[in-house]
């Protein structure tokens, strides 16, 4: 399986902090400097201009998969310092946290790692990480088709091809 690395910035409350519960339950090992980051793991920022796609399994394979543990407030100038690894940004998904619950792209720590996990090919690894959480299987269950789509995509652009259509027919819904 894939090395799970959280950075963590000790920024949210600690009873609800997914990266801790992770690293706790032994399925992540927490980081507090940037410059941890392995060279060649895949980094998960929000603000990478590029999609996270199979084609990144050989380098988190190799080196890595991080998540960056922080305040959604505060988010902006963690991410913009973190330029260590291959950075790489997840599709629109929607939270099923008790916090952002059905919010697009606001997803915990736990939820961007299992979808990087599901999007890259290791679904078991993806269920493993969710299952520590009571509402985990709900973050797959609300997601998995759009889960199953971008992991079914072999580079960057097709992922950003198929959340457009996901953004498009989400767009028609609600019209």
């Amino acid at each position: 399986m894939v090395h799970v690395l959280i950075f963590h910035a000790n920024q949210c409350d600690p009873k609800k902090c997914t990266g801790m519960r992770l690293s706790r339950m032994k399925r992540a090992h927490l980081i507090r400097h940037l410059r941890q980051v392995p060279p060649g793991a895949v980094v998960l920022n929000p603000v990478s201009e590029v999609a996270l796609s199979r084609a990144d399994r050989g380098h988190a394979a190799r080196a890595g998969l991080v998540a960056l543990d922080c305040s959604w407030k505060l988010a902006g100038e963690v991410f913009e310092s973190s330029r260590r690894g291959v950075q790489r940004a997840l599709p629109y998904l929607l939270a099923a946290n008790p916090v952002n619950t059905y919010r697009p792209v606001r997803l915990s720590t736990a939820e961007a790692v299992a979808a990087a996990l599901y999007i890259m090919g290791w679904r078991a690894a993806a269920e493993d990480i969710m299952s520590v959480f009571k509402w985990g299987s709900s973050f797959l269950t609300l997601n998995r088709a759009w889960l199953d789509a971008y992991s079914e995509c072999s580079t960057s652009s097709e992922v950003v091809a198929v959340q457009c259509e996901i953004m498009d027919s989400q767009t028609r819904r609600r019209s």
